[in-house]
């Protein structure tokens, strides 16, 4: 019974990734219909779109103006977590280079998480380039501590949880069930 139950379980995550794969063509199919090239680490939009881009950007002081004021007020709130960020950012990197080696784990590389492409959309004034860089950062550097952390699991501990979870990382299902002590 619990064979069965487990080539089903392995049936639907074939048929997921097989999903999840179809979904990024047809993501990247139309992306490539939005008139835009990446040529190495930029990208080149057809000049038609970069004029009418040209014609959507607010200058900063009518940002400034038309800009709820509490964005304002809590800016250096939310930017005050940069420090943070980078402190984090230095301990998880030291972390992956000391200890994934010992281990045999395969590194993470940071440039796969960290992805800062939206400077070049040109209706972007340079205060909403500076925001979009910081968001850039920030959840870029949580998905690659969390791809650390996976690694680490999979390593360490790869046991499911007896408790239903929120939210799985991909290498999750293969864990060990709960209580399966001999496996």
């Amino acid at each position: 019974m619990l064979s069965l139950m487990n080539d089903h379980i392995t049936q639907l995550l074939a048929q997921m990734a097989a999903l999840e794969d179809e979904l990024r063509t047809a993501v990247h199919a139309q992306e490539s219909r939005m008139f835009f090239q990446i040529k190495g680490k930029r990208i080149e939009f057809e000049s038609s779109v970069r004029a009418a881009h040209r014609k959507l950007k607010t200058n900063f002081f009518r940002w400034l103006v038309t800009n709820r004021p509490q964005n304002l007020i809590t800016g250096p709130l939310i930017y005050g977590m940069v420090i943070p960020l980078i402190m984090l950012d230095l301990c998880v990197s030291f972390y992956q280079w000391a200890c994934f080696p010992i281990y045999g784990i395969g590194k993470v590389r940071r440039r796969d998480y960290l992805v800062f492409d939206r400077r070049h959309l040109g209706y972007l004034n340079f205060i909403e380039k500076f925001h979009y860089r910081y968001c850039e950062y920030g959840n870029g550097l949580m998905g690659y501590m969390a791809e650390m952390l996976v690694r680490t699991e999979e390593y360490f501990c790869p046991i499911k949880h007896a408790h239903k979870i929120l939210s799985t990382h991909a290498r999750y299902n293969r864990f060990l069930d709960y209580g399966e002590a001999d496996a």
